[in-house]
């Protein structure tokens, strides 16, 4: 589907076009979903920078763990090789409801960070990164912050992370400014 200017900006990643699969177009889908499987609840995506004229999506198949799809109107692998790692978006209005205590990474991005006990502005998400035992918020400093420090604060909901507030789009830590991670 074509993306006008206005939709581009409530659009978010979530897949992208892996290796190719077979000799017939299709090819391997990683999807950034979780689970994983979240990606089959889906039916409108859109590519990146409108890469592919009428892009639509034919299937998404699992196989194992993996998913394989298809594109309409490709259909050999030296079509699909020339898309592989581009992005599949959708609209953000599709993205699931989530309860009043969760949040999107999106929603996290620039929200202002407060320290609960000393009420001290530590600055504001910059971005969000994933190490393998938890996520990360990665707070850069504001000219109303603390200090000058940048702080990378692990996302563990109660013991750091106390509240997230995305109608104010604030989060309130346990993180003392002091702490150097």
């Amino acid at each position: 589907m074509k993306v006008n200017k206005e939709l581009e900006n409530n659009l978010i990643c979530i897949a992208s076009i892996g290796k190719p699969r077979g000799l017939k177009g299709e090819f391997f889908l990683n999807s950034f979903c979780n689970p994983k499987e979240n990606i089959l609840n889906y039916s409108e995506f859109f590519i990146q920078d409108n890469k592919i004229s009428n892009f639509k999506i034919e299937y998404i198949r699992k196989i194992n763990s993996k998913f394989y799809s298809k594109i309409a109107g490709i259909d050999d692998i030296d079509s699909i090789k020339i898309y592989t790692n581009l992005k599949i978006l959708v609209s953000k209005d599709d993205l699931p409801l989530l309860k009043d205590d969760e949040a999107y990474w999106y929603e996290l991005e620039g929200m202002i960070v407060i320290d609960q006990e000393s009420g001290d502005i530590l600055g504001s998400v910059d971005s969000l990164s994933n190490f393998g035992a938890q996520d990360c918020i990665q707070v850069k400093p504001s000219e109303k912050s603390v200090d000058n420090t940048p702080r990378l604060i692990p996302y563990v909901k109660d013991e750091y992370i106390k509240l997230v507030d995305r109608d104010n789009k604030i989060i309130f830590v346990n993180w003392d400014k002091d702490y150097l991670i």
